[in-house]
């Protein structure tokens, strides 16, 4: 069939059409494609930056761990630990003698504790003795005006001249009789009156002994106020020209070479605290201890604190003890084996945080520790060293001192 001048006309636009479309086609496919890899290339850049960051970040974290690991490690050479006197020690098992504490207070001993009355009522003429004074048994604290003194010392006047002129009566009538020349009635009646003269005289001079008065003075009315016994004058209430009583306590002296430690223990720990049982004590105004052994253990328990009163008496010869002071009695218990214990000097603390110096390469290192159970020599360690670590138990605050001069020279 032969084909018309239009039909091949037709046909050609036809064509034409088509291939156009698949050119547009093409150009678009190839567009898409392009913008799929430019954007596929930017999110694997960022994703790579994004790595780098993350990287960056850990290698400052453990920079920065590193750099806070190396402050708290305190450098020192062989030599400079031998010039600070540090001494090492293994951590490992060991017994600790468990101590129950219980808080008290030191007292006045009253055993060499005297509150001292005039006995007889008068006037203060003189006070020599001033609070605080050290005074020696027998030394003068007042002299007081006493007429009841001097009525008293009159009486023994009286009696002392009686008795001389019962003395001497007796004599003659003892030398009449022996001569036949007095009757026996008048010798025996003459050594009665002696004797009764020797009574009187003996009472007077009684009565002036249990008032502490001296049977002679300057003054028939001067009363003599003297020491009982050697110590520290630590109350006063008697001033020049102040009357007082017979039974008003105008001086108190204690004797501070011995004091008593007196603590209370609650029902339950009775069992723990013996007479003779040793005991440490300490306090924390300072840093100084001292043993001794429970001296008392009282037998009755308080009706409102239902608590018992013990003590132990201590020895006070530098007076660092001194009244008032509160302290904590250790009272020793049973010894327990424990998995890990160190010197209780090489525990020192941060705040309220136990810390023990351990050894490490080129120094020493803090750590933070949980005590358990002490005796007062050795402290158990229940949470922070392993057993074989090797610790400054000797000297560890020189460790201290050097760790506080880092921190603040870091902070600077």
């Amino acid at each position: 069939m032969a084909i018309t001048k239009t039909q091949r006309n037709a046909i050609v636009a036809i064509l034409g059409v088509g291939m156009l479309a698949g050119a547009a086609l093409l150009f678009t496919g190839r567009g898409a494609g392009d913008g799929h890899d430019e954007a596929g290339h930017d999110h694997g850049k960022q994703a790579a930056e994004s790595r780098n960051n993350e990287s960056g970040k850990e290698g400052k974290a453990a920079a920065s761990a590193e750099d806070a690991h190396a402050a708290d490690r305190i450098a020192m050479t062989p030599e400079q630990i031998r010039n600070a006197g540090l001494e090492l020690r293994t951590a490992g098992p060991g017994r600790v003698q468990a101590a129950v504490q219980f808080p008290g207070e030191i007292r006045f001993n009253e055993d060499r504790t005297a509150h001292v009355v005039p006995r007889v009522a008068g006037v203060a003429e003189s006070v020599p003795a001033v609070l605080g004074q050290r005074v020696k048994k027998g030394e003068l604290l007042a002299v007081l005006a006493s007429t009841q003194l001097s009525d008293q010392r009159s009486e023994l006047l009286a009696a002392q001249r009686r008795l001389e002129l019962a003395r001497t009566t007796y004599t003659r009538e003892k030398r009449l009789w022996e001569d036949k020349i007095s009757a026996e009635q008048d010798f025996l009646a003459a050594r009665t009156a002696l004797q009764e003269a020797e009574i009187a005289v003996q009472n007077a001079t009684q009565k002036l002994t249990a008032i502490g008065a001296r049977p002679a003075s300057a003054g028939l009315n001067q009363f003599e106020l003297r020491a009982p016994f050697d110590g520290i004058v630590v109350e006063k209430h008697l001033a020049l020209g102040e009357a007082v009583a017979a039974d008003t306590t105008v001086f108190t002296i204690s004797d501070l070479a011995t004091v008593w430690a007196e603590f209370v223990i609650a029902p339950k720990d009775l069992s723990q605290v013996r007479l003779g049982e040793k005991v440490s004590i300490a306090s924390t105004a300072f840093d100084g201890t001292a043993a001794g052994t429970v001296s008392y253990v009282g037998s009755l328990l308080g009706q409102q604190t239902r608590t018992a009163t013990a003590r132990v008496t201590l020895s006070n010869p530098d007076m660092a003890w001194r009244p008032g002071l509160f302290v904590t009695v250790s009272v020793a218990g049973q010894e327990t084996e424990v998995p890990v214990v160190v010197e209780s000097e090489a525990v020192q603390t941060e705040g309220r945080q136990p810390m023990v110096y351990v050894e490490v390469p080129g120094g020493f290192e803090a750590r933070a520790v949980t005590t358990g159970r002490s005796d007062g020599k050795r402290i158990e360690i229940v949470k922070g060293l392993e057993p074989g670590s090797r610790y400054v138990a000797r000297n560890s605050f020189v460790l201290k001192a050097e760790q506080g001069k880092a921190g603040a020279e870091h902070a600077h």
